[in-house]
């Protein structure tokens, strides 16, 4: 049997149950999950914001693990043969048919409709196909990455599923040398697309949160401007945007705080011409109003949605986190974690996340 934490039910409390170890298929894996994460996707389940999910369910849609068994010869995706005692990790997104008309003509995969997640919708009835369990059940035809020298499993869920989610938000948002960017929200995505912005020549990087200390880490990441929302200047924020933009908006703003009446915000912030990113609304937190003539047309804006990764951007976290570690500089990723806990500390690891008391919690089903 193995100990796995399991969601019940939107606003229920996670229960701690042993469910039955996996029967290893041909072509399948089975890891002991040395990290996985709680990220604000996990607190949109816990209170019943995504559609579709099939309650009950483990989740943690990113971790990493130690193989401790292997249907048959099974390679990673760079050919590499999968052998036990490797530390590995996996794009959670499994299933994608490669056969609809949004696989193979609008080349989003993202958008197919057999795509399944792990942690998110496949069942506790189904198995062991979410991190936050002692064991971690790869299906046949998961896609595997072994985890290069370089990349310790720490820093590796230092970055996490927003990592990636900030990949396909920078790809998105076309980033050009010298352009300014805000960034809405300085959660793990947040902060992860303001760091790559950086790295991919904003001349000036601002970013934006409530919490305090989150706005302190983006500091110490070196961003140019924290600042903060007050609830007695509510506009403060976006005035603060304006003066350090001449007056004119941000070329470029990245949303990434779910919360709805950020987007009409973000929009104020971005200048005419610019171009806005969606990406922190993979879950529904519900409407704003928009003036179509006022806030889009008029001001000639662009405004571009980011639903979830495919495994481009999974593969090339890993070869960033990797490049970090053998060249001479180095964003010390590891520091967005702000505790580590155990299975049976599941529902404070939740409840801090939703409070912002943490930037991010990892969770440690097998500690050492």
């Amino acid at each position: 049997m193995t100990l796995a934490a399991v969601l019940i039910a939107p606003n229920v409390p996670i229960q701690l149950q042993q469910l039955p170890a996996p029967v290893v298929e041909r072509g399948s894996i089975t890891i002991r999950t040395l990290y996985s994460e709680v990220c604000g996707t996990d607190v949109h389940l816990l209170r019943g914001k995504l559609a579709g999910v099939p309650y009950p369910i483990i989740p943690g849609h990113f971790s990493v693990g130690e193989v401790v068994e292997v249907g048959g010869a099974v390679k990673d995706i760079d050919g590499q043969r999968i052998q036990i005692g490797s530390i590995v990790t996996f794009l959670d997104v499994h299933e994608t048919c490669n056969s609809c008309w949004y696989c193979l003509v609008a080349k989003t995969s993202t958008r197919c409709p057999e795509r399944k997640v792990y942690g998110v919708t496949y069942s506790a009835e189904e198995g062991l196909l979410g991190g936050w369990s002692e064991l971690i059940y790869l299906k046949p035809g998961v896609k595997v990455l072994t985890l290069p020298q370089e990349v310790s499993p720490e820093r590796f869920i230092a970055g996490g599923c927003a990592l990636p989610t900030a990949l396909h938000a920078i790809d998105r948002a076309q980033i050009q040398i010298g352009d300014s960017v805000v960034v809405q929200g300085c959660g793990p995505v947040g902060l992860s697309a303001a760091i790559l912005a950086l790295m991919a020549g904003a001349g000036r990087v601002m970013i934006i949160d409530k919490f305090e200390a989150r706005l302190a880490v983006a500091r110490s990441f070196g961003i140019d401007d924290a600042i903060t929302i007050s609830n007695e200047l509510p506009q403060h924020h976006i005035e603060r945007v304006l003066d350090l933009t001449q007056g004119r908006g941000a070329d470029v703003t990245i949303e990434a705080t779910g919360v709805p009446i950020a987007v009409k915000q973000g929009i104020a912030m971005t200048r005419d011409g610019g171009r806005y990113v969606i990406v922190g609304h993979y879950t529904n937190t519900g409407e704003v109003l928009l003036n179509p003539h006022l806030e889009i047309n008029r001001k000639h804006i662009e405004i571009r949605g980011t639903w979830g990764i495919d495994f481009s951007h999974f593969y090339r976290m890993l070869q960033l986190l990797k490049r970090d570690r053998s060249r001479q500089y180095d964003i010390p990723w590891e520091n967005m974690i702000s505790r580590f806990y155990r299975l049976d500390e599941i529902n404070q690891a939740l409840a801090d996340v939703e409070q912002g008391v943490v930037l991010k919690a990892a969770i440690q089903p097998n500690p050492q």
